[in-house]
Parts: C-alpha cells; structure tokens; sequence
C-alpha cells in the first residue's frame, strides 16, 4: 500500500534557526473550508421547519391528551369486551391508536434524524417500515440545521476519511503520520483558515527569499548540491532537492536544466530527470536557500578535500551551460549545498530506484501538443501502456464490438459485407492498438470484479449493507485495499481489516480462490485515476458527498476526462450504468452507445439531472432504502440500482456553479457522482479538489493525494474512437472490403517453402524441429505471425509470450532465434523481416492452412469461381476439406492466453460456416442432397451453434424426402436446444417443412 506524502517542509525542523525555512508548497497546503452564506430564504425554511417539527412533535400528542384522552382501557379487558356493541367512539379510540403509533413512529425518525446530523458520521439508520415519514423528517431536520452546521456536517464528514475513530482525536501531525491512505487527516476550520493565513506568511518569505536570491546571483554567487546516498528505503530525487532548497518541487526542471549532460565525478551525465546517482554534483539556481546549505570551500571544514575538488571540477565544465541564476567563474567563490546530517525521513512515500520520482517521472505524460509527439514509448503511446485496466477494458470491448460486427456481416444485416473481414487499422490507430494489447490487463480486472462481487454476496449471506466506499488501492503485488468511508466491522472472511478498521484488505492468493457470483456488481463507480508507489487508485465517484472539481490546464483536463470516461464506459467491474458527458470535444459515444450520451450544454444538464434526482430520491424513500447501496444486496438487490455518472469538461459560471452544487448535495446516497473541470481552484459545493499539472500530476492536497495521473491525450482518444468507429457493424457502404489481408497463391507453382496447419492441431512443414527448450515459444511466435500477417511489434510479441514482462535483450534473443529457425529465401530474404514501421513481418513464402482457406473461399465466391461452377465447386470443397478442428487444437495449457484478445475464434467458424453454406447451395442447385448434407455436416463439426446451417441441413434433409430423417434430425435439434427451447426462426422453418414435429414433443415430454 502507498503511504501518503507528506510536506517536505518537516525537513527543515532540523536545520538552523538562522536559515530562513522554505516555503511550503501552495499545492500541499490545506485550504480554508468555504461556508456558503446563509440567504434569509435559509433562515425562513429553517423557522417553519421548526414550527412543523414542534407541532408534529410535540403538538400532536398534546392535542390528542387533551381532545381524546388516553384510548387504551385501564385494566386488563375481560370475555364480556367482545361482545359489546361497536360504537362511534370505538372507532374513534382505534384511530387514536393509530395515530399514537404514527406519531411515535415519526418521532423516532426526527431522533434517528437528527443524531446522525449532530454527529456527521455515516448514513443515519432506517427506521423500519417509515420510508415517507422518515424523508420528511430528514428534510425538516436538515432545513432547520442548515442555518447552524456546514454542508459537511450534513454527509459524511471528510475529516473521518481513512480515519480511525481513535485516530480522530490525535493531533494533526501525528494523525497524518501514523495513517498510510488516500486522504490526509483534515484539521477544524479554524486550523484550516490557520494554515491558509501561513501559506501566505510562507510565500511572502519565499518571495523575500528569492529576492534575495536574485541579488546574490547578480554578483556572481553560484550554488551546487551533492547529491546523498540512500537511507534506508529513501533516496534523494530532484524533486526533494528543489522542495528543499527552492520552495517548490516542480522547480526541478531548472536544476535538471542547469545539469543536464555535464560530466559527473563517476564519468556518467546527468540525461534523465529522474535518473540521479549518489555523489554527483548538482548547480543549483541562484535563490537556493535552506538550514542544509553550507560555504564552501573556505566555510565548510566538515567537507573533505576530495568532495571540494570535485566541485571545483565540475564547476570548470559550466562553461556557457545555460544558468538559472548567474555564473561562477571558478569555484573560489561559489556556494555549495552539502547537508551535513540528512533529516531522517518520515513515513512519506519512499522513492525507490525502479520507481521514477516525483517530479521528473511525468515528462513523457504531458497532455500538451508537444508531449503527444514524445509521450511514446518504442513507437506506442505511454499514456496506455501505463492504464492497464483502461486498456484491458477497451481490448475487451473492441473485441466484442467486432464479433458484434461478423455476426451482423454473417447474418446479412449490412448489405454487401458478407464474410467481412475486420479493418486493419493503421497509422495512430494501429499504435493504439498496440499498445492496448502491451499494456492491458485482464486478469486485474477480473480479480477485481470476482472479489467486489464476492464481497457483496458474503455481506449478503449475513444480511449485512455494503459499506460506502469511497477509494480503491490495487497494490503492484496484486493485493486490493477497500477505504471505507466509517468503519463497517470485522469483513467477511477471507477479507482482512488493513492498517486500521477504515480499510478491507484481500491478498491476491485469496481473490484468485473466487469464483464468479450472481450478484450486482456493487461498486460500479470505481474509476483509476493514476498511481503512486506502484499502486493504482480507484476513486468511486458515485460515493462521493458532493462535487468533485478537476482544475488545470485546459488539455491537461481533457485528457484525464477522456480517460475518465472510457474507463467508466468499458471497465468490466460494472453491469449497467449511465455517463452524461457535457463540453467534450470529440465524441466518445462510440465506445459505449448504451451507457455514454452527450448533452449541448448546462440547461440540458440541469433539467434531465434535476428530474432524475426527483425520481431517485423519491423511489428511495418509497421503496425504505437509504441508498442505492440497499439496493444492491439482499433482498432488494432485484432493484440494481444504476449508478449515474457525469462528467463535465465545460468551464461552469458562478450561477451554474451554485445549481451544480444543489443538485449534487444528496447525490452519494443517489448513486449519482459529479467531476467538473474548472479553471481555477473555487468551486462551491466541491467535496474533494483535484488538481492536474503539466508534467501529468495529479494533485489533491486536502486529501493527500499525489498521483502519477492516468491520461488519455487528444491524438490517442481519436485514435481509439476511429478504432471502435470502423468496427461498428451498423456503418454503411463506405466500410472495410471482403478481400482477405493476405492471398495466397493457390496454384501449383505457389507452393510455399514453409507451411504450418494452425485449423486443428498444430503442425508445422519444411522446417527443422527446434530444441526442445525453445521450441513451445517459437511454436507460438510463428503462430502469433501467421494469425497477423500485417505486421506485430515486437514489444506486441514479448507481451504475448511473457504476459508477465521481460527484458529486451531475453526478447531480441528470441526474435534472432526465431529469424534463424524460419531461415530465408533462395534469393537471401530472410522469412521474417520488419516493415518500415518496425513490425515483425513474414515472408508470402511463409503460409498457414488458415491463408489458404481465407484464399479459397475468396476465390471461390468472389474471384475465378464467380463465372465458372466448376471452378467454384473445386474451390469449396478443397477450402472444407482443410478444416481438421478448432484452432490450435491441441494448444498446450497456460500458452497461448493472447487468444483471449484475438476473434479469430469468431471469425473461424462463420468462415467454415460461409463455406459448408456454398457448397451445399452448389449441391443443391443440381439436387445432390446427400453431397449437401456431407458439407453441412463437416462445417458443423467447426461451427455446431450456428443456426443457418442447422436450417439449411434442414432444408437438404427434407429434400431426401425420407420422413423419419427429417423426424430425426429435429429430435436431435429439441434436444441440443436444452431449456432455453429452439429459437423462433427454427420453429418456423420445423413447422413449414415438418408440421406434426410439435406432437412429436409434446409425447416425449
């Protein structure tokens, strides 16, 4: 689990008074909570909420003591009380009964009412069988509250976030020390305006500082700092450097600037931001300040000889290096920055080597025109290579969207795109692709989706609510953290408490034990936002008590939105959902037409968001729940309550602002969550702030948040969209062509030199057998080639054969393996080669069964066989008689899990299907049943669900003329069928072609 950061400013607790102490950062400093101000409309709602709480309260027994008198009789009623005439006054002492139960009923709801506002903790309890009464004891005690308690302290106070109770009632600073989370403990309002009035104290010294800085590198001082060998699991980085000494860690740039490409004492440069050694020396700006600085060389005694010549050293290789504050013409005169005793870090997150820091680690993440061209990574986008779940999730639903499209090309719904084979994408398009298939993962997100779903059925079981939740943490080590928003108890086994009862812990042995559940997926709001310390955090929007504002840059906001959206739109941790987007540029709708909907603009907004918010809160309170949570387990898990999330990239105005803010108050018991992009930090009605920097961080100061963001720049969200648009099977004329990627030549001077049979099982002809050590993984490299014969990147390829990574050199090793197994071309060619965009390619004489089957039925129906039957008689059947099994049949177990990712498991069978189809209409065409039913039967052992050729066996049966074949064969058709019975369109054929079959039925039932 990542430990949150805390500011460096502690550092300089342990330096000399005399140093003037940094200023802290503006982006780690607590803010002043903003009260909204009391309207005198507050205080008139207040006043008549009192006046009905007292009559309802206290009036209504009052008068029924004095108008009725107590209903009930005074003794114990005998035999003789049944018999009794039933009198007016007999009803009237019935209905003060029920009224007394209704008042004490309404009474016990303004208790339970007001106890939890009082206390700001949790959802208040459900009095049962009280939901209309119960709502309107919640909006009286909330109208008469709102004139003397913050909109906080009507939800689940933040100050409780990733707290203990005990931990509450700890000092600030000992609290943020000892609780490793997602959200920093949150001081009072008035230690909050406190720490606002020092930020400003803080950054008018920082100001007088740098001024004096100025000054001091007008006359030439020159500063450097030695970079310190690691303590403990701590190491130095640029980022603390500058934190230190600069005020601000975001100024490590002009220190790596001030660097970069000097020789260092060791013989190495300085090349990466990120990449420091111990013992180099770093030029620092010319307003450095801080308790560690030291003279040199004269005022420095405790520095060695050997340290202040390699200053002096590194010093003469400046020269016309560009300087931040002035330069030194020797080291005589300079200022060095050695800290003589390292202030011992505390428990914020340590930096290790493999972990980029801070600061530097983001540059290649810009959401900036420029960082697009260099935000790659080997020719791929670094943005998705570094979102596995967002990858995983767009794989997946990319895949279904093109198996939706084969089977609509199959079923003749689009005219004209029979036997469609996919587009291959190209150019960003096809590096996205690469990427998704590098970087995504999975099996993380079917862990995840197993455990939250296995959670809630095990809450289920011991008729248990689901706790609000408000963050996820998925560890490097796979290991899954629930933050709770209070604790919930003691979780259900095999869930442990974490580092304290506000967290639920599941190692990842445990959740690899689950299996899948019939449950509701109960956190379907769970979305990544970025990671830090090699754990990745979900934030879960529908939970969130209040709005939460994004502010920065405009494109750096956008492409956290995107990526936003496309995770919520894709993920596969949810069943249903909504996605309202408002001031998106490119459409994203195509991702996800059923859940994304775009509105123009804030009207729009308002009034479908205003009209949904009625409707939620009202079937809630009808219906006895407190949130969508209740509706998601136990008994009432039948409702399934959707959640609702919007996310609006427009800039609000001040009025918009302030109705954003109402609607969103009650949207975390609604399942409704609200991200607004902003311009500026004020926003009213913000519960958490966020805030996205240039260099790709995520910042959330109140909540202790530092994150490497995860993003989805401009050019890679066209690029994915353009994906998903040319796999929609509902496009028209203008779509991909039937013709194959690849024809082989089909005739007897095309033999290939190497010819591997990948429909059944795997074999493989003119080559050598490899050793035996390598031979599974170069068995697997060709097949993954011959499966894409427009070329596969290489790192495409390690991801397929090593789904758990591997280094280069192990990778390149294989790949010359491989070249030198497949060999070359008697003209020197060798079989495998690379493209101009450096993708694997084979060679034409490299062919697969596959090629030559795709090749046939192209020839067969588009090409020679077109105008001559015999030709295309021939064609079909040699194209069915390749047809050996599924795909890699005999596959080895725990290979080949890129399959997963591929439809060729979809487009193999409609082919065989398209084949078994024309050669039974060949037949058919001359009454050769028999021939027809042989090709049916043998595309059938391909393709056995699909429902065109169990019609036409049907149909060629029936042209036998033998009854009890036909009888026959629809026996053998109910009972494949099962429960779910045979589909409309086969008992409409069953009844034109054999009328008595449903008697046939109904006497073996």
């Amino acid at each position: 689990m990542p430990r949150r950061r805390t500011s460096s400013s502690s550092s300089s607790s342990t330096a000399p008074s005399a140093a003037p102490a940094p200023a802290t950062p503006r982006n780690r400093t607590p803010q002043p909570v903003r009260v909204r101000r009391r309207s005198f409309g507050d205080f008139v709602k207040a006043f008549l909420a009192f006046v009905v709480l007292l009559a309802l309260v206290a009036g209504v027994p009052l008068a029924l003591a004095v108008t009725v008198g107590w209903p009930l009789p005074d003794g114990a009623p005998g035999l003789d009380w049944l018999q009794r005439e039933i009198t007016v006054q007999t009803f009237l002492h019935i209905l003060t009964v029920i009224v007394w139960l209704a008042w004490a009923q309404f009474t016990a709801c303004v208790l339970v009412e007001v106890k939890a506002a009082l206390s700001g903790v949790g959802v208040p309890g459900r009095v049962p069988g009280s939901g209309p009464s119960q709502l309107l004891a919640r909006q009286l005690v909330a109208a008469l509250l709102l004139v003397g308690a913050t909109a906080a302290s009507l939800t689940p106070g933040l100050s409780q976030l990733g707290q203990s109770l005990e931990g509450n009632q700890k000092p600030a600073v000992a609290a943020a020390q000892q609780t490793p989370g997602l959200f920093a403990q949150q001081q009072e309002q008035a230690a909050s305006t406190a720490s606002a009035l020092a930020e400003q104290a803080g950054q008018a010294g920082q100001a007088a500082a740098r001024a004096d800085g100025g000054a001091a590198a007008a006359h030439g001082d020159t500063k450097y700092y030695r970079i310190q060998p690691p303590e403990g699991r701590h190491h130095d980085s640029l980022w603390e450097v500058a934190e230190r000494h600069l005020g601000d860690g975001r100024r490590y740039k002009e220190i790596f600037e001030l660097n970069k490409d000097r020789v260092q004492p060791d013989g190495s440069k300085l090349s990466e931001a990120s990449l420091i050694r111990p013992g180099w020396i770093m030029e620092m700006p010319g307003d450095a300040r801080g308790g560690e600085l030291v003279e040199m060389p004269d005022e420095a005694p405790n520095v060695s000889e050997q340290v202040q010549q390699q200053i002096s050293d590194y010093a003469r290789t400046g020269g016309d290096h560009a300087r931040g504050g002035g330069g030194a013409e020797g080291a005589g005169d300079a200022h060095v920055s050695l800290p003589e005793q390292r202030p011992a870090p505390g428990p914020a997150t340590p930096v290790t080597p493999a972990t980029p820091a801070p600061g530097p680690a983001a540059d290649g993440q810009h959401a900036t025109p420029a960082a697009e061209e260099s935000g790659r990574s080997f020719g791929l986008p670094e943005a998705l290579l570094a979102a596995p779940l967002l990858a995983a999730g767009l794989l997946g639903a990319l895949g279904r969207r093109r198996r939706q499209a084969l089977w609509h090309s199959a079923l003749g719904a689009v005219g004209g795109r029979r036997g469609m084979e996919p587009p291959t994408p190209t150019g960003d398009a096809q590096d996205v692709q690469d990427a998704l298939l590098v970087g995504a993962d999975p099996d993380g997100v079917r862990l995840l989706d197993r455990s939250l779903r296995g959670l809630a059925a095990s809450l289920a079981a011991e008729s248990r609510p689901l706790p609000v939740v408000y963050a996820a943490w998925m560890g490097g080590n796979g290991d899954l953290h629930l933050q709770l928003a209070q604790p919930a108890g003691k979780p259900p086994t095999p869930w442990q408490v974490g580092q304290d009862q506000t967290f639920w812990m599941l190692a990842r042995a445990d959740a690899e034990r689950y299996e899948d559940a019939e449950t509701a997926a109960p956190y379907p709001g769970l979305v990544s936002l970025g990671t830090m310390d090699d754990s990745r955090l979900l934030l879960n929007l529908e939970a969130v008590p209040g709005l939460v504002s994004l502010s920065g840059a405009e494109q750096d906001r956008a492409a956290v939105f995107a990526s936003v959206a496309a995770e919520l739109a894709t993920n596969g941790w949810s069943d249903r959902m909504t996605i309202t987007l408002v001031g998106f540029g490119d459409d994203l709708t195509p991702l996800a037409p059923n859940r994304i909907r775009h509105l123009d603009g804030f009207e729009d907004l308002f009034e479908t968001m205003s009209a949904e918010t009625r409707q939620r809160r009202g079937a809630l309170g009808a219906a006895g729940h407190d949130s969508v949570l209740t509706g998601r387990t136990g008994p009432a898990q039948h409702t399934r309550w959707a959640p609702h999330l919007v996310l609006l990239a427009a800039q609000p105005s001040d009025d918009d602002a302030l109705r954003l803010a109402e609607l969103a108050a009650d949207a975390g018991r609604l399942g409704i969550g609200y991200l607004v992009g902003t311009g500026g930090a004020d926003l009213p009605g913000a519960a958490w702030e966020m805030e996205i920097t240039g260099d790709g961080k995520l910042l959330a100061p109140l909540l202790g948040l530092e994150l490497e963001a995860q993003l989805l720049p401009a050019a890679q969200q066209r690029a994915v969209v353009e994906l998903f648009t040319d796999a929609d099977p509902e496009r028209g004329p203008g779509g991909p062509a039937n013709t194959p990627p690849f024809l082989v030549d089909i005739s007897e001077q095309g033999r290939p030199a190497v010819y591997a049979r990948l429909v059944g099982s795997y074999e493989i002809i003119g080559l050598d057998a490899p050793d035996g050590e390598r031979s599974a993984q170069l068995h697997e490299a060709l097949a993954l080639l011959l499966l894409h014969r427009e070329g596969v990147h290489p790192r495409v390829l390690a991801s397929a054969l090593w789904p758990r990574g591997v280094t280069e050199d192990v990778r390149d090793a294989l790949l010359e393996r491989l070249r030198a197994w497949l060999g070359s071309d008697p003209d020197g060619t060798p079989r495998l080669g690379t493209d101009a965009t450096g993708r694997l390619t084979l060679a034409k004489s490299v062919v697969s069964d596959l090629d030559v089957l795709r090749s046939l039925y192209y020839e067969a129906t588009q090409g020679r066989g077109v105008d001559s039957r015999q030709v295309r008689g021939r064609l079909l059947t040699d194209a069915l008689v390749l047809v050996r099994g599924p795909l890699l049949a005999d596959r080895p177990e725990g290979r080949y899990r890129w399959l997963t990712h591929e439809i060729i498991d979809a487009q193999l069978p409609l082919l065989v299907a398209d084949t078994g189809l024309a050669l039974s209409e060949f037949h058919l065409e001359r009454d050769r049943a028999e021939k027809a039913i042989e090709a049916l039967n043998a595309a059938l052992r391909t393709a056995p669900a699909d429902e065109r050729l169990w019609h036409e066996l049907l149909r060629a049966t029936h042209a036998t003329e033998d009854a009890d074949r036909l009888r026959a064969l629809a026996a053998d058709l109910i009972g494949r069928s099962g429960a779910r019975g045979l589909p409309p369109r086969t008992e409409a054929l069953l009844d034109e072609l054999l009328p008595t079959w449903r008697d046939g039925v109904a006497a073996a039932g």
